[in-house]
């Protein structure tokens, strides 16, 4: 028996690949390392924190304390580890890494370094007794969501986009997480994008897991909101969908930040759904919004209340497209 393990359940080591000067922070690389910082120090009190850089001691003198961090030179071209990083599943009831091809969303971007990292991290002997398998099939960490018991919430536009795997049906799709991730059924999101996601829609912008029966996701209540539509085209089908048992899920909006835009007046892809589930904390992003970053860290205590609950000002994280959830990869035990 084969599945993709779930967010919440308990982790070995939380991956982090820093910015770096031939990165696209290398402008700004002083602030720009910042948030990862904060994000590392938030979770290596609870479990291990493995950081991909290009100057172990450079990023570990950034620390006051280097407890339960792991420091690894690996050259990469970006960030963002949650579509390139490892993927966990249980199968037989032993965990296993899979290292799926990773195209940088389409080809938008360079990618070689990056998609070199998990087998370079794995020769090197640092995931421990853990088997790897390397699978022929483009996909991105992001881009799906699971609940540990074989449902994997994704979303059309990414999935079935010509630019991953030259645009398969969702039945095609559905036998590939099937046979990799032991899906047993595949609830797609046909609606929902952020203005300035360069991911083609995933999944972990807009709606996540974060129970068996309960999902969280973004909602949009300004009508004069360019998402408004299909935002709430997505609301409606996440109320059609049902658990394997018949029954509906719990579902729990997240509201939408105020707006934020870059100095050229383009808007930002800021979404409070870019969460973290760790062993000891939640945490969350926060975008200098009075209002919706009290509101949104209320709702993740209510609902993860024997966790800690931590914002990182992800500002700079989405000046380059991404947040903190797309930041991270987790391995789990």
């Amino acid at each position: 028996m084969k599945r993709m393990v779930a967010e919440w359940e308990p982790q070995q080591t939380l991956l982090l690949s820093f910015p770096h000067k031939n990165s696209d922070w290398a402008d700004d690389l002083s602030k720009a390392l910042s948030p990862f910082v904060k994000i590392a120090l938030a979770v290596a009190y609870s479990q291990r924190v493995m950081i991909i850089c290009d100057d172990r001691e450079k990023i570990a003198d950034m620390f006051c304390s280097t407890n339960n961090m792991e420091f690894v030179e690996i050259p990469t071209n970006d960030t963002w580890i949650r579509d390139y990083g490892y993927i966990t599943i249980e199968e037989d009831g032993v965990s296993k890494l899979l290292d799926f091809d990773f195209n940088a969303w389409g080809g938008k971007f360079e990618y070689a370094l990056d998609s070199a990292v998990n087998g370079m991290l794995y020769n090197r002997g640092l995931m421990g007794e853990m088997p790897l398998e390397a699978v022929g099939f483009t996909l991105e960490g992001g881009s799906i969501e699971s609940d540990g018991a074989g449902t994997i919430l994704t979303t059309t536009e990414c999935l079935c986009n010509p630019n991953r795997n030259g645009g398969l049906t969702k039945m095609q799709v559905e036998a590939k997480l099937k046979e990799y991730l032991g899906a047993t059924r595949v609830l797609w999101l046909d609606h929902g994008f952020l203005m300035g996601d360069d991911t083609d829609s995933h999944i972990d912008t807009l709606a996540r897991f974060i129970a068996k029966d309960t999902i969280m996701y973004v909602k949009c209540d300004d009508e004069s909101d360019a998402h408004y539509e299909a935002l709430n085209a997505m609301e409606a089908q996440l109320q059609s969908f049902v658990q394997e048992d018949g029954d509906p899920y719990k579902l729990i909006p997240l509201p939408m930040s105020e707006p934020k835009f870059d100095s050229e007046g383009n808007r930002l892809p800021a979404t409070y759904a870019n969460f973290l589930i760790t062993n000891g904390a939640l945490l969350y992003p926060t975008y200098k919004d009075k209002i919706n970053d009290k509101a949104v860290g209320e709702i993740f205590k209510a609902f993860f209340p024997d966790k800690e609950i931590i914002g990182i000002d992800c500002m700079k994280l989405i000046e380059q497209g991404g947040s903190l959830h797309c930041s991270t990869m987790q391995v789990g035990r």
